[in-house]
């Protein structure tokens, strides 16, 4: 093996289907480590973790991916693999959070509860996970991880294998982008609906007070009238989550909205609520 790329890997092709399925083997291997700690630390089997449906968390293939590439595969002083390491990979959660929250306006972590964190996007506990991280792909994982993909490829199996998962990986990643878009325009709504409900019962307090008597059964049929309407759309909302919405927030417990923090407060109400 020369490089990154073993020698059977000459191909553009090959050197595409080597470095994929790479992605998948780290994707893999970091959704197990992130189920085990996040087990771990709620002493239960935690929720099923990551923004994909399946057993992927591809922050963590792409991280790895970073790291080898950018150190050839590790650097000669395991210290700075672990310092360089940690960088890259802090850089990798950095730049996926703040290009996610752009695209569909969601926090989808927060380490904004531990005390050495930068805009509650990385904490300086995980990168130290990720520099240790690192050193482990480095020096002891990726040496027969690649060997064992360059044996797939000297079969002749490793290229339809890795076509096969992309075009599985392409379509979990359709359905999981527009769960989170469907996420943000749920909430959306439910802003919008308790908006109008908030304005029709301020509209209502500030009529004229003259008559009052004669205007309070009028405001009161008004107002039951305004939240049974309001009601009807809530629930509407609520109950019409499809399975990978539902699956997208227990994924990430610490999720919020951007733009309707209040309507996702609520939306995660009514989920706790359902579940009792």
């Amino acid at each position: 093996m020369t490089g990154f790329f073993p020698s059977v890997c000459a191909a553009p092709l090959t050197r595409f289907c080597f470095a994929f399925l790479l992605l998948m083997t780290y994707s893999l291997l970091g959704w197990c480590g992130e189920m085990v700690y996040c087990s771990l630390a709620q002493r239960r089997l935690c929720e099923k973790r990551g923004f994909l449906n399946g057993p992927l968390c591809p922050i963590y293939g792409h991280g790895a991916l970073v790291v080898l590439l950018c150190l050839d595969g590790g650097c000669a002083n395991p210290a700075l693999t672990f310092l360089l390491g940690m960088v890259l990979t802090t850089l990798v959660e950095y730049i996926t959070s703040w290009a996610m929250e752009k695209l569909f306006h969601m926090r989808w972590w927060d380490y904004s509860q531990f005390r050495l964190h930068l805009n509650g996007r990385v904490c300086l506990w995980n990168s130290i996970l990720f520099g240790l991280s690192s050193v482990f792909l480095c020096h002891a994982a990726n040496p027969p991880v690649a060997q064992w993909l360059a044996a797939l490829f000297a079969d002749g199996v490793a290229v339809p294998l890795a076509l096969v998962l992309l075009a599985v990986y392409l379509a979990d990643i359709v359905l999981s982008v527009r769960s989170a878009i469907q996420i943000g325009d749920r909430l959306a709504k439910l802003h919008a609906i308790h908006d109008e409900l908030a304005g029709r019962l301020e509209q209502l307090r500030q009529e004229p007070r003259e008559a009052l008597e004669a205007q309070r059964q009028r405001m009161e049929a008004a107002v039951a009238s305004a939240r049974q309407t309001a009601e009807q759309k809530l629930h509407a909302l609520y109950s019409r989550q499809d399975y990978f919405e539902r699956r997208l927030l227990r994924a990430f417990p610490t999720m919020r909205s951007v733009r309707h923090p209040e309507a996702m407060k609520k939306l995660r109400e009514y989920l706790a609520e359902r579940r009792r």
